[in-house]
């Protein structure tokens, strides 16, 4: 109960903060953490919460899945095909890129072996919609480069998820005690059913609404999109399918079958997505001890900045070579590769897998989160104000034609600060 009691008053005090860190880098997702971290064992002690107990996994895969379904309801199919080559340019190349680039730091710097070193990686290469969609729900900022953004954080967690495993397989024993080949052919069969399970559940939903005897009352109309992601969540955790590739492809698959049913449920979708990703941000606050910190050292430091500052920016900024965005939209969508809860769920399969070098590469990561976290939640207002100055001035762009006029900067939508 201390804990529920903590998170209402941090969610009353992010709730009367919310208009002033619209307009500043205040940012309320830095609140929950801090709140997190002074009721936690290494300050106040009100609440006592270790990386093994299960509230923290569980909380970090309930916001990720439900950011994942809301923001794959903001893909569309006929604005990907046309701009498709952006997101397989970060997903093909920057990711890989970042990927390396990171394994080559952890293991010159940080000083961890070959395979921890790519495992971490790994677990740090795929950014984070949470805090992505901060840029993703302006409408201020371009339409491709809002593409952009969603599609490759709503899809690089399923990718990563497979190498996580398999490197935590290859660094040694481990509690699962699956063999690399086992895990291999696990890994694409979980693969393939939360991909199914993804497309199908959703157009299994929206044929049923259309049978004449079916049918929801418009105050009831949001839960069928709710109903189809309760079902999906559990049926993916009871299949051991993956759940964030089922989250992603069934949100875009709902907006693309039922539009009306994606407009219906949008405002709730968005509420409930805010309060898995304060609760799981609460939660990961009390993991960040002096203790922690004081565990990694100042090549793992080094080894953090550099992660955020230049790995991944140097990595998309390669990979976007030759394509038509222009300077500030490739600096920006080289900035937001936040690490979030992606990389803590794949952090604590890590230090849960009882690899020799676990507790390093966890401490290594968790730091890292809470780092990228500060930093890209405090940043999305002024990199914002940057696309709103043509607006300003009266200068249309190009995002004016795909989402119409824009709206005024006292009614801008700010998903997450």
């Amino acid at each position: 109960m201390v804990l529920v009691a903590v998170f209402g008053v941090a969610l009353l005090v992010a709730a009367l903060l919310s208009g002033l860190a619209a307009r500043t880098v205040l940012s309320t997702s830095f609140l929950f953490l801090l709140g997190g971290a002074l009721v936690s064992d290494g300050f106040l002690g009100l609440i006592h919460i270790t990386p093994d107990s299960e509230i923290v996994s569980v909380t970090a895969d309930l916001a990720l899945f439900a950011v994942l379904f809301t923001d794959g309801q903001h893909v569309s199919f006929a604005k990907l095909r046309t701009n498709w080559r952006n997101p397989a340019r970060a997903l093909g190349l920057g990711m890989p890129l970042a990927f390396a680039f990171m394994a080559l730091v952890t293991r010159y710097l940080v000083g961890l072996d070959w395979t921890t070193s790519f495992l971490v990686g790994a677990v740090l290469a795929p950014t984070d919609p949470v805090f992505a969609s901060a840029i993703v729900g302006r409408k201020e900022v371009p339409a491709k480069l809002r593409e952009l953004l969603n599609v490759e954080s709503g899809v690089n967690d399923g990718l990563a998820l497979p190498v996580v495993l398999l490197l935590i397989a290859a660094a040694g024993p481990t509690a699962t005690g699956h063999t690399g080949e086992a895990s291999l052919g696990r890994i694409a069969l979980e693969l393939a059913l939360g991909l199914a399970f993804g497309v199908l559940i959703p157009l299994v939903a929206g044929g049923l609404v259309r049978f004449r005897l079916l049918g929801a009352e418009p105050k009831l109309q949001p839960l069928l999109p709710l109903a189809t992601g309760i079902i999906l969540y559990g049926l993916c955790h009871l299949t051991h399918a993956n759940p964030y590739l089922a989250a992603f492809s069934a949100g875009a698959v709902l907006a693309a079958v039922s539009p009306e049913a994606k407009e219906a449920f949008e405002p709730l979708g968005e509420a409930l997505a805010e309060l898995a990703k304060f609760a799981a941000l609460l939660v990961f606050g009390a993991l960040l001890t002096p203790a922690l910190f004081g565990d990694l050292s100042w090549q793992g430091y080094a080894a953090v900045v550099l992660a955020i500052v230049l790995i991944r920016p140097a990595s998309l900024l390669i990979s976007l070579v030759g394509t038509r965005l222009e300077r500030r939209e490739k600096l920006t969508a080289a900035w937001f590769g936040p690490k979030g809860f992606a990389s803590v769920v794949y952090g604590l399969l890590v230090l849960q897998s009882g690899i020799p070098q676990a507790e390093q590469a966890y401490t290594l990561i968790a730091v890292c989160i809470a780092f990228s976290i500060v930093a890209h939640s405090s940043t999305d207002v002024p990199i914002a104000r940057v696309f709103d100055v043509e607006d300003l001035v009266g200068i249309p762009d190009d995002d004016d034609q795909v989402d119409g006029a824009p709206e005024a900067l006292g009614q801008e939508r700010k998903t997450t600060v």
